[in-house]
């Protein structure tokens, strides 16, 4: 029987953790390390199993619907990040502005890899990618908190390097300095 998942050659490094606690704006701290569990994780942000549609699912559902939570967690790319911090002015972009639960290098083009591919830590610990994570003006308003003059160009600089969103599939610990596996759906891509 055919594997419904294919290992990749392709590993990232686990270079920052942080967790934006809830009720308490879009920012998130630095942390040695997340407890995960099927919930998220406990305090944050995007905890939780499910969660109240919001702009981003307009479409589908009234806001405020209650919808499984698939972004219980932001995951940005070293390298992006060092890419929109380029292009709109600084040296170097904290992660933290941007509410990024985990900060991954090694891994190409990071913000396209294909949506319920798996990230697999040492732990046994699976995050399961939900989707492109689009740029919005509430990491802007902290960068232009933080570094006056350079939080209007997020946006734009962000656009197809934001990161992705993501869901707890299997909990455990992750770390900073752990390695990432990535596993991609092995299905070929759609055309209709």
């Amino acid at each position: 029987m055919a594997s419904v998942y294919r290992e990749s050659e392709h590993v990232g490094e686990v270079v920052w953790l942080g967790m934006a606690p809830a009720r308490q704006g879009l920012r998130s701290g630095a942390q040695d390390a997340l407890e995960l569990g099927f919930h998220g994780l406990d305090g944050a942000r995007h905890e939780g199993a499910t969660r109240p549609a919001c702009v981003r699912v307009k479409e589908l559902y009234p806001k405020g619907t209650e919808i499984r939570n698939v972004r219980q967690l932001t995951i940005l790319s070293e390298e992006e990040l060092a890419g929109i911090a380029a292009d709109i002015g600084l040296e170097a972009l904290d992660p933290g502005l941007l509410g990024a639960s985990v900060v991954v290098k090694g891994i190409p083009d990071f913000t396209h890899v294909p949506p319920s591919s798996r990230l697999q830590g040492p732990s046994g610990v699976a995050l399961t990618v939900d989707m492109e994570n689009l740029p919005c003006n509430l990491p802007a308003r902290e960068i232009e908190a933080d570094e006056p003059g350079h939080g209007k160009a997020f946006k734009r600089a962000a656009a197809g390097r934001r990161g992705v969103t993501a869901w707890v599939e299997r909990p455990g610990t992750l770390r900073r300095g752990d390695h990432l596996t990535l596993w991609l759906p092995a299905q070929r891509a759609w055309a209709p």
